[in-house]
């Protein structure tokens, strides 16, 4: 039957891969199956339908992507350098992918978001609930910078929300494009969000 000890992992693989340069509609079991080199019983066995497998890929994109974040903004150091960490984090995924694919990929989460935006399903629902906990690390960040006497401390939801629409939207238009290069106006238009457009020039030497 092809249940392999790494049968579901290859299957998990070749989701994530096509589900990122491709729409989900146009997907089927039957490709993903071909990519992972498994039969269908297989797939069945550890997935009962393409949602499944769609949601766990979510899940485990965003397991490493919140490391990711975590990492980059809860360090000690000046709120201006945690963002421009995470804005060149995100402009170098881009670019890593246009070199190895051909291809701007975009943001899976962004990209499923858009596509699924006029259905009510679990893959949609559990998209909100990251696009929320995304803002959620943010806003800790630029709470952290409030207390430092970084910013001041008025509207920090809505700042964090507004940066996260800023990496979104323009990876968005990196995709379109098909030009990382769209991203460079990430970082100055996020910290003119925030009051800070000064202190661009010094993170961006460091």
């Amino acid at each position: 039957m092809g249940r392999t000890s790494d049968a579901r992992e290859r299957i998990l693989a070749a989701g994530a891969d096509l589900f990122g340069r491709r729409s989900y509609a146009s997907i089927g079991v039957a490709e993903i199956c071909g990519a992972a080199g498994v039969p269908k019983g297989s797939f069945y066995y550890f997935f009962p339908s393409k949602q499944a497998l769609a949601l766990e890929v979510v899940n485990q994109h965003w397991q490493w992507q919140r490391g990711e974040w975590l990492r980059i903004l809860s360090t000690s150091a000046p709120i201006v350098g945690r963002l421009h960490d995470l804005f060149v984090a995100t402009a170098e995924m881009q670019s890593q992918a246009l070199k190895g694919t051909g291809a701007v990929v975009g943001c899976l989460f962004g990209n499923l978001a858009l596509e699924l935006s006029a259905e009510d399903d679990p893959v949609q629902q559990r998209l909100r609930e990251i696009f929320e906990e995304q803002i959620d690390i943010v806003e800790s960040a630029l709470r952290d910078a409030a207390a430092a006497g970084e910013l001041e401390p008025s509207d920090l939801r809505e700042s964090a929300k507004a940066i996260v629409a800023q990496i979104e939207g323009l990876v968005l238009l990196a995709k379109l494009y098909n030009d990382p290069g769209q991203l460079d106006s990430l970082w100055r238009n996020s910290m003119r969000l925030l009051g800070l457009g000064d202190a661009t020039a010094g993170a961006a030497a460091q």
